[in-house]
């Protein structure tokens, strides 16, 4: 169905998909999740216009690239060669940019349970080099919300794709009492910009501990916003009440943000109304050698995938 059109006169489709369990409604402008209901109760923040997407939203439910998370001083070296960015975050380049995926309108072909979404970024957009042709593929199967993502280049390049979706288990209030396990040894520790310092440092006896159960709000006052590296095959887990979820991955790294900055004022949503994992590889990749890498080479085809899983909980008793 027509959700809008764009001020550049692009028109946006929203797609509702069903199955496994789960319904989704899935928007052409930035690869939206504009909702998904399990159980009947809608998990993630969204906005009910196209409007509110375009001056109120902060990336919800939305694709992120070409590189999601930050890059320090909106630059890096590649081969030789300097790439100077759109600086959008202080000093340092955000989430694609001033107008990076997120923000574009991308091309859709959808069945009943599944929605393929395509866009073609040009050499330059952004200062990234090289045309990078990108698709995500979102299916509903198995209780489980899965996100493909698929992308070539035909000039070496740099690329971090992400979903940003907030989740909410409950369907409203905060996320402060939700659970979190994340299965991680170490984390990115960062400085006063939120750049990886390039250390990775161990969790044990820190606030970022979340080898066990903890809840959101139990430390820092759920000031989160920090990369985990995941252990091999390493699960999150977070629980409300009688809801879970797991995510699962092929990332090094998953990004846990409280949602602590969301304003009232500026968006839909209050402080902590919902949580974000963004599966990835780790922030300021391009100038930390010691990172995994994310170039992308032409010839060579870059693949992820994560899974938001919902599996049914039988009570006790």
């Amino acid at each position: 169905m027509n959700f809008g059109q764009t001020p550049e006169g692009e028109k946006v489709e929203r797609h509702v998909l069903t199955g496994g369990g789960l319904t989704a409604a899935v928007l052409t402008y930035g690869c939206v999740i504009q909702s998904l209901e399990v159980d009947g109760v809608d998990v993630v923040l969204g906005c009910d216009t196209l409007d509110d997407y375009l001056t109120r939203s902060r990336y919800f439910g939305a694709v992120v690239g070409r590189y999601g998370n930050r890059i320090a001083n909106g630059r890096f070296d590649l081969d030789g060669a300097t790439y100077r960015l759109a600086r959008n975050n202080g000093t340092a380049a955000l989430h694609g940019g001033v107008r990076g995926f997120d923000k574009r309108v991308w091309s859709a072909s959808a069945a009943s349970d599944s929605i393929v979404l395509r866009h073609v970024s040009p050499d330059g957009e952004e200062g990234y080099p090289g045309t990078l042709s990108v698709s995500v593929t979102y299916t509903l199967a198995d209780r489980a919300l899965r996100i493909d993502y698929a992308a070539t280049t035909d000039a070496p390049t740099v690329l971090n794709l992400t979903n940003h979706s907030y989740f909410n288990l409950a369907g409203g209030g905060d996320v402060l009492g939700h659970v979190v396990t994340i299965d991680a040894d170490a984390y990115t520790p960062v400085d006063e910009h939120k750049i990886p310092t390039g250390e990775l440092a161990p969790v044990e006896g820190t606030p970022f501990d979340f080898r066990a159960p903890v809840a959101v709000g139990a430390r820092m006052e759920g000031a989160y916003d920090h990369n985990y590296v995941l252990n091999p095959g390493g699960l999150v887990r977070v629980e409300c009440g009688m809801r879970v979820m797991e995510v699962a991955t092929d990332q090094p790294g998953v990004q846990f943000y409280a949602g602590g900055m969301l304003s009232p004022e500026l968006t839909p949503y209050g402080p902590h109304a919902g949580l974000c994992l963004e599966t990835q590889h780790f922030p300021d990749s391009p100038n930390r050698p010691g990172f995994p890498s994310v170039v992308l080479r032409p010839g060579e085809e870059f693949r992820s995938w994560t899974e938001y899983r919902f599996p049914s909980v039988v009570p006790e008793g």
